[in-house]
């Protein structure tokens, strides 16, 4: 059974520039990446200072290179199960069959997107239909949009929508929407659209509306939708951490959760977390992680000493 100082379960920003920083801290770190990243379907990133614009696949090759010249390791698989051992150490199923070990675990395994169920809207996922104005709305900034109800916030959301076009329709449900909610959305010339959507309008591999169910289309070249975010947190569940009521893991200090040794950092903890955003949580525990284990091998070496071992 191969061992390590420190597990890093999932490959992407945060868990790449968490293993950056602990390689650099010459620990020795294994990294399990699924392959399975988030913003997949998207061809470009944005908003991530000097990678403005870079495909996400491209990011994660380069990190992987930086990550693995400081003596990394990268497991192309899944971590079945994680089972603590030995205090804050923990033992790793891989979905192989292989078995690892570590002194400490730091889980970014991220979260999935659960849409409305309108048909055709996951097939357009991340090209014409949109989650974050603040990822792609400069890129379909003054076009026709719309913003499709998906729960009370929609309201709110579809006001920072309004940032990027004067254009703006929200598609509704009928009867969801107050006074208050008419008037401040009719105050900044956004469009109300209520009843039933039937169909996503596709032609030539694009967007060109919204039909309702009564036949009508409201002509639109992309479509916001805020998703339902649901955390990959089956992991931290089965080895103990303490989730809240609506099932996110319970966080202290740089990702710390309530079971020792372990850590989290990116979108399975918090689900507004841009790639910019997951990188630096990813930093910042890695460096709780390594000050954790220094203080270990301080009462190890203290320990070893009192006993008359001496380095």
């Amino acid at each position: 059974m191969n061992s390590y100082d420190v597990l890093v379960v999932g490959g992407g920003a945060a868990g790449l520039s968490a293993a950056l920083v602990l390689g650099r801290a010459r620990r020795d770190v294994v990294v399990v990446d699924a392959g399975n990243p988030r913003n997949a379907p998207a061809a470009h990133m944005q908003g991530f200072l000097s990678r403005d614009g870079m495909p996400p696949a491209d990011l994660l090759a380069t990190g992987r290179r930086e990550v693995t010249g400081y003596g990394a390791t990268i497991v192309d698989g899944t971590v079945r199960e994680l089972v603590r051992c030995n205090g804050s150490g923990f033992q790793a199923l891989l979905d192989d069959g292989q078995r690892l070990r570590a002194r400490r675990v730091l889980v970014t395994t991220g979260l999935h997107d659960e849409l409305p169920d309108v048909p055709g809207l996951t097939d357009r996922w991340a090209k014409d239909v949109l989650h974050c104005p603040y990822c792609h709305g400069w890129e379909v900034r003054d076009q026709p949009l719309g913003v499709l109800w998906h729960g009370p916030d929609t309201v709110r959301y579809a006001h920072i929508v309004r940032q990027w076009t004067h254009d703006l329709v929200l598609f509704a449900p009928d009867g969801v929407l107050t006074a208050q909610d008419r008037a401040q959305l009719v105050a900044r010339a956004i469009g109300v659209v209520e009843g039933d959507i039937d169909r996503l309008v596709i032609e030539d591999d694009a967007l060109h509306g919204v039909a309702l169910a009564g036949g009508r289309v409201i002509p639109r070249r992309a479509l916001f939708v805020p998703p339902r975010f649901v955390p990959h947190c089956d992991l931290l569940a089965g080895v103990g951490c303490e989730l809240d009521d609506h099932g996110w893991v319970t966080t202290g200090a740089n990702g710390a959760t309530t079971v020792p040794g372990l850590w989290v950092a990116g979108n399975v903890a918090n689900p507004r977390a841009q790639v910019i955003t997951a990188a630096g949580e990813g930093s910042a525990a890695a460096i709780a992680i390594n000050n954790d284990l220094v203080d270990a091998d301080i009462r190890t070496a203290v320990d070893l000493f009192n006993r008359g071992f001496v380095p």
